[in-house]
């Protein structure tokens, strides 16, 4: 395909966007650098437009094609923050910044999406605009859920909104997707329970706190095994177990716990908080404490349009030959927000046999790239052709 032949051509300079940006990770909306170096690029390329500033940290670049008679507009979306990790990779581009890397390869999504876009601004060989988006924040700031607040769709006109993630284990440059519910929602709790601390001597005099709490933890699988239709999915899992008290000889006045919540069903999420403040109260109050549940909604289920999809797919097939079923995912993904402002798709491309994402010794794969920069651009070309 002549697009794949062109991003291996541009496969080293890509690279290099790529391990510059691996070595200088930012998190959260603190992208400053990461979206200065983007916007640089936007307009080095010569897009039509360069908005910085969408969603806090965001950038936004506008391309239009040889012809606008279509009048359609699609967006392609790419993240660009880190996690506060210490990297292990040992390469010689390794994270810069102490307790800062990309262990979830959105390095490599940004340098496809700028390669994607590079080569768009230089053909422009569609019919209608592409729109690139480069968001900040996707591990637990929500800056989807920003860019879309701060009007992304409408101001830019966009139409469908397409998105992709690196997999390890999937062979690097091959693809795979789904239709529907995808990724979960992510939600949190924080559960603090009370009793009435004493001498560990003198359990008697107290309501212990410690074992209302151990109590609560096993409680709460219940929902899952007890309380779930077993066909559906759902994962509650407690994750900090925190008393107020470090000594051997006292039983502590509170114990908090957190962790979270996940499922790919409204109907089910709904019932999964419903249950867990139920299941946490009732369970202190059996041994005399208190719980106050805190319950935080996070990211929503994420869904794939069928057509949309099926578009994607066709597009993944002409770049590498299939594209494989993909399997649901308990992780959740702020691109989430995006498809619930716009009809589109998200895709898995293959980061071969790597570590797994969110581990120190994750790195992306760049043999990724020219599969990945060519699916971004076919999106555009396919989508909106020319004649």
């Amino acid at each position: 395909m002549p697009v794949k032949n062109r991003f291996a051509e541009m496969q080293d300079e890509i690279t290099a966007w790529r391990r510059h940006l691996h070595e200088n990770p930012e998190l959260l909306f603190d992208t400053h650098e990461t979206s200065a170096f983007v916007a640089e690029k936007l307009k080095e390329f010569g897009c039509d437009e360069v908005v910085e500033g969408i969603g806090r940290t965001g950038v936004v670049g506008v391309i239009r094609g040889r012809k606008n008679d279509s009048g359609k507009v699609i967006g392609l979306r790419a993240d660009m923050d880190a996690l506060p990790i210490e990297e292990a990779t040992g390469a010689p581009y390794a994270s810069k910044v102490k307790g800062k890397m990309h262990a979830c390869g959105h390095d490599g999504h940004t340098a496809m999406l700028l390669g994607a876009a590079k080569y768009l601004a230089e053909t422009r060989n569609f019919d209608g605009t592409a729109v690139v988006i480069f968001q900040p924040a996707e591990e637990g700031g929500g800056g989807g859920r920003e860019m879309v607040d701060d009007g992304l769709m409408e101001r830019f006109g966009i139409e469908e909104v397409y998105g992709m993630h690196n997999m390890p284990g999937l062979p690097a440059g091959q693809f795979a997707i789904r239709p529907g519910a995808f990724f979960a929602s992510a939600d949190e709790f924080e559960i603090e329970i009370e009793g009435k601390g004493g001498h560990a001597a003198m359990p008697q005099t107290t309501i212990d706190s410690t074992l209302a709490a151990s109590h609560v933890v096993i409680a709460l699988q219940s929902i899952a095994s007890r309380n779930l239709d077993p066909v559906k999915q759902l994962v509650v899992s407690v994750t900090s177990f925190e008393t107020d008290s470090k000594a051997h000889n006292v039983i502590p006045q509170k114990v908090t716990l957190r962790g979270t919540v996940r499922t790919l069903d409204p109907a089910v999420r709904d019932m999964a908080e419903k249950r867990l403040k139920e299941i946490a109260e009732h369970t202190a109050a059996a041994f005399g404490a208190t719980a106050r549940v805190n319950y935080m909604r996070g990211y929503p289920i994420m869904v794939n349009s069928e057509e949309q999809t099926q578009f994607a797919a066709e597009v993944a097939e002409k770049v590498a030959g299939a594209c494989n079923p993909a399997p649901l995912i308990m992780g959740g993904e702020d691109f989430a927000f995006m498809l619930e402002a716009r009809p589109g798709a998200y895709i898995l491309v293959g980061n071969g046999d790597t570590a797994m994402v969110h581990h120190p010794k994750y790195d992306f794969n760049d043999e990724a790239i020219p599969a990945g920069c060519s699916w971004w651009a076919e999106v555009v070309e396919s989508r909106m052709p020319v004649g």
